[in-house]
């Protein structure tokens, strides 16, 4: 039976929408869900019973939220192996990627139950007598959070969780092809007893969401925006939230470089390679964009890296694949045009294009390839720092390669595109390590590990084309879901002017030993 995917809106569904259909990108003929997709209004209302749910909410203990939060974990990791295997469904992520994507939101809720206790303020000495200063963290209030599919249960819980912990109510909007997958965490989160209006799911094409935004802001029913997805879009929504004074919570696209130096372990290189550029079908924001190649090496690595990738199994995501199809038909159209990108000076070994009978891949795993979006993995050589390839997020299973001679050329080379989330050098010298962190622009810095990979208790987010500076995950994100408030305590029984009353203490400043 086809499932039947509604938003849900103060703990009652919401039936009516445009119709939309949810299908299994490594065999389209089957579908996953129906859903009914709202419109704007519906998703201003979601944000207004929001609003309304929301003081009850933050009046709740922290500490007691954090058990909600424990109770969400204890759930999800009863139900992982039933979730992963939705997730890999749905957007054709193979299943040992989908388990660990699971175990990323067990993983938050962890971090985050220990963070009921520690919502911590501090007791500041005050200039003046009998009298003290306090910081408090208070909730912004209602949280509209905007995700992609190609994580869509784990980077939605980076969000999720600290919001509901910090006292907010949210209303989240998935991304409609992986509407499955979203309906089913929304179900664990409400059976944790997060009361009704508190978390709300509104699913909604990006035209429609955008005017419900736009409508929320102005109606003062959403104080904090969290949006993961393209940077073309969340310039959208920056700007959106700027003509509102609200700073919004940005996840953007990366064209993540890797540094190969001349010292480098070329066969932990090429494995890091093949997975950053590859794992997901090179649909994470932290997918591999170039790897930058020492000149004296370049030759071994690429011939180990086009190697590995020809004898990569692609296919059924059920099956022990490398990656599988890509997430949905407008991202196989995208990756088509990219692939008009690789010029004539490029180099490619190995088949280009969506994997047919007519166009084979020696090492695909499945029945029928023409049923799914499946790809060749695609290695370009002698991409030039003026290439679309080298300069633009290329979504999908593509990866660019160039050379450097020296260590500063390599880190000009990384910073050149304007992104800067994630990165990573291969090398055994601490120091070529240390310059390369400290030149790069990106947020995250891998040494001898893949540019892809995060953990729930490190900050993750980007910089320049790939985000505002804002970060998810572990305690720096409670910045972007409370607002810092100062009190003072006055019990002198007399006003006492800041700066105008301070007592003064006189040196004598012509006093010489």
């Amino acid at each position: 039976m086809t499932r039947q995917i509604v938003s849900v809106i103060g703990g009652k569904d919401e039936p009516s929408g445009t119709p939309y259909v949810s299908r299994n990108p490594a065999r389209l003929k089957e579908v996953v869900a129906e859903v009914a997709l709202a419109d704007a209004a519906t998703f201003a209302a979601a944000c207004r019973n929001a609003a309304a749910a929301q003081h009850d909410w933050a009046r709740v203990p922290a500490p007691v939220r954090g058990r909600v939060i424990a109770s969400i974990g204890r759930l999800v990791e009863t139900n992982a192996e039933a979730l992963a295997r939705l997730v890999s469904e749905e957007i054709g992520k193979p299943y040992a990627e989908a388990l660990g994507e699971v175990r990323e939101i067990v993983d938050t809720c962890d971090f985050f139950i220990g963070e009921g206790r520690r919502l911590y303020g501090q007791t500041v000495p005050s200039e003046m007598p009998d009298k003290n200063l306090f910081t408090f963290r208070t909730p912004v209030g209602v949280a509209a959070v905007i995700t992609a599919g190609n994580f869509p249960v784990a980077v939605p819980s980076w969000y999720l969780v600290p919001a509901l912990l910090c006292g907010n109510s949210v209303v989240w909007k998935p991304a409609e092809y992986a509407a499955a997958s979203a309906s089913a965490l929304h179900r664990i989160f409400s059976a944790a007893g997060l009361p009704e209006g508190v978390f709300n799911v509104v699913f909604a094409d990006g035209e429609q969401t955008f005017a419900g935004l736009e409508t929320a802001l102005g109606e003062g029913t959403v104080h904090k925006v969290g949006f993961t997805g393209s940077s073309e879009v969340g310039r959208k929504i920056g700007e959106l939230c700027g003509r509102h004074l609200q700073s919004p919570c940005l996840e953007l696209g990366g064209k993540n470089p890797m540094v190969v130096m001349p010292d480098a372990d070329l066969t932990l290189a090429t494995e890091g390679a093949l997975f950053a550029g590859f794992g997901t079908a090179g649909q994470r924001c932290t997918s591999l964009g170039t790897v930058i190649v020492h000149e004296s090496i370049h030759s071994d690595f690429v011939a180990r890296f086009t190697a590995a990738a020809q004898s990569a199994h692609v296919g059924d995501p059920a099956r022990k694949v490398l990656m599988g199809p890509l997430l949905d038909q407008k991202f196989a159209d995208r990756y088509e045009e990219f692939l008009t990108w690789i010029g004539d000076h490029h180099t490619v070994t190995g088949p280009v294009g969506r994997i047919t009978e007519a166009n084979p891949c020696g090492h695909f795993l499945g029945d029928d390839p023409n049923e799914g979006l499946f790809y060749h993995p695609v290695i370009v050589d002698g991409v030039r720092p003026t290439d679309r390839l080298f300069l633009e997020e290329t979504f999908g299973p593509i990866v660019g390669v160039t050379t450097f001679s020296t260590l500063d050329e390599a880190i000009e080379l990384a910073n050149l595109p304007g992104y800067g989330l994630s990165s990573s050098i291969y090398t055994r010298d601490p120091q070529s390590a240390f310059r390369f962190r400290a030149g790069v622009s990106a947020g995250m810095v891998s040494v001898n590990n893949s540019t892809s990979g995060a953990e729930a208790h490190l900050p993750f987010g980007g910089n320049g084309k790939s985000g505002n500076g804002s970060r998810q995950s572990g305690m720096w994100v409670l910045d972007q879901f409370t607002r810092w408030q100062a009190m003072n305590w006055d019990y002198s029984g007399r006003l006492q002017k800041a700066q105008m009353d301070v007592a003064e203490i006189t040196p004598d400043l012509e006093f010489t030993l």
